[in-house]
């Protein structure tokens, strides 16, 4: 697990303060919102494999959405800041930052992953995560 001098170093100004400082990219502005290619969405930070395109949606939310991630490969916890109510994901490898989970999604299994595209990389299986 690298430290956050290292991640500061290896990242992006906005994809550290999104997974690091738990920030936010702007709505309908990331790189994966219109990604509809088969593959892997993987942790932008230590390449943890976290949502199949399979589980891939479209919500109106602005983010990328999916309505399940991999099995034990994220974490919840409770977010009030902002004065909201929300339940924030992170990577459970590294401790990232990714977005938040609803539970009003559309599917059966009623989530809606809103997480962050600067946050994700895209393994379309040839190998090596695309950025």
């Amino acid at each position: 697990m690298s430290s956050d001098d290292e991640y500061r170093v290896s990242m992006s100004p906005l994809r550290y303060h999104v997974m690091r400082e738990r920030g936010t990219e702007a709505p309908f502005t990331g790189e994966h919102f219109e990604n509809w290619r088969d593959g892997t969405y993987v942790c932008g930070a230590c390449g943890e494999a976290l949502f199949s395109s399979d589980a891939k949606f479209i919500s109106g939310c602005g983010w990328p959405s999916f309505d399940a991630a991999l099995s034990g490969v994220v974490e919840r916890h409770f977010d009030g800041a902002h004065g909201s109510v929300r339940v924030e994901v992170t990577c459970r490898n590294c401790g990232s930052h990714l977005g938040h989970v609803f539970d009003d999604g559309p599917t059966a299994t009623g989530d809606r992953y809103c997480i962050n595209s600067i946050a994700l990389d895209f393994d379309d299986g040839g190998g090596r995560p695309v950025e």
